[in-house]
């Protein structure tokens, strides 16, 4: 009965642990999926597939964050951003997370069954760049990039999933989301910088030292030139360079956010892009 009621009250950790409560890094890796869902069916993807997708995400998702604090456990005390998280602050033990972890990735396991057995071998890089990235930090200087196609293998899935062919728009787009990925991930690691010092942890963040704000501004053009190019292969609708647009904007002001390198404004300006995900889905929207 005790057994019970500790899981009972221990619910609220877990859903911290799976960052229930941070949506954020789902909208992150839910935009680029649903892009490749209107694109590559030409603005008209089936319930079946946007529901699986959408699932698939969140459970991924969870799974990353699960992994990812199990990973860094013994780093995140030392971060003053992490170090209440249910493992850092001892609320829940290694033990707890890999089991949470195996259970979403039988819930994966159950979500990949919907999709077309074509799909299926996809899967195991997509969970492998899942569990490889929190480990990555410790080893090369730009782990970014691989957290950059971990967010972006959605792309190719769904590409496979309505059998389309990986053309110029399919490069263009998964190349796009890498290097905005990249560029978000370093505005979130430069709110950390001080501390990945301190504790010997690697980031684009550090190795861009005081290049860090020309190199995102560079990755910023660089994905709003993307986008116009997909605009212009697929011939959209002038509603998506609006979109385009104002997502150009948001990066100007992203730029403002991070002039002077300080820990919350760099952290704001990660979470502005939530928004510029959902704005160019609504662009994708209005375009078809």
């Amino acid at each position: 009965m005790a057994s019970h009621f500790k899981l009972i009250n221990d619910i609220p950790h877990y859903l911290e642990l799976m960052r229930f409560d941070k949506p954020i890094g789902t909208l992150l890796l839910l935009w680029p999926t649903l892009w490749a869902l209107w694109i590559a069916t030409n603005g008209r993807p089936s319930a079946l597939l946007v529901w699986v997708f959408t699932l698939g995400v969140l459970v991924m998702r969870s799974a990353g964050c699960v992994i990812n604090d199990f990973a860094d456990r013994d780093i995140d005390p030392n971060v003053e951003r992490t170090q209440s998280r249910p493992l850092a602050s001892g609320a829940l033990s290694a033990k707890n997370a890999i089991v949470l972890f195996i259970i979403l990735g039988l819930i994966a396991l159950g979500l990949l069954s919907c999709l077309p057995s074509r799909v299926w071998p996809l899967a195991i890089p997509a969970a492998a760049l899942t569990i490889a990235y929190p480990f990555m930090k410790r080893f090369i200087q730009a782990p970014q990039l691989v957290l950059g196609l971990a967010f972006s293998f959605s792309i190719p899935m769904v590409y496979v999933a309505v059998d389309h062919a990986f053309d110029t728009v399919f490069w263009v787009m998964f190349i796009a989301n890498v290097l905005w990925v990249v560029m978000f991930d370093t505005e979130y690691a430069m709110s950390d910088r001080e501390d990945d010092l301190k504790i010997g942890v690697k980031s684009t963040a550090i190795w861009f030292g005081r290049f860090d704000i020309l190199i995102i501004a560079i990755l910023q053009t660089a994905f709003v030139c993307a986008m116009m190019l997909i605009m212009l292969l697929l011939h959209l609708e002038f509603s998506f360079m609006i979109s385009v647009t104002v997502v150009a904007g948001m990066f100007v002001y992203q730029q403002w956010l991070i002039r002077n390198r300080e820990r919350a404004p760099c952290f704001q300006a990660f979470l502005n892009n939530g928004w510029v995900g959902a704005i160019v889905w609504f662009g994708l929207l209005t375009a078809f």
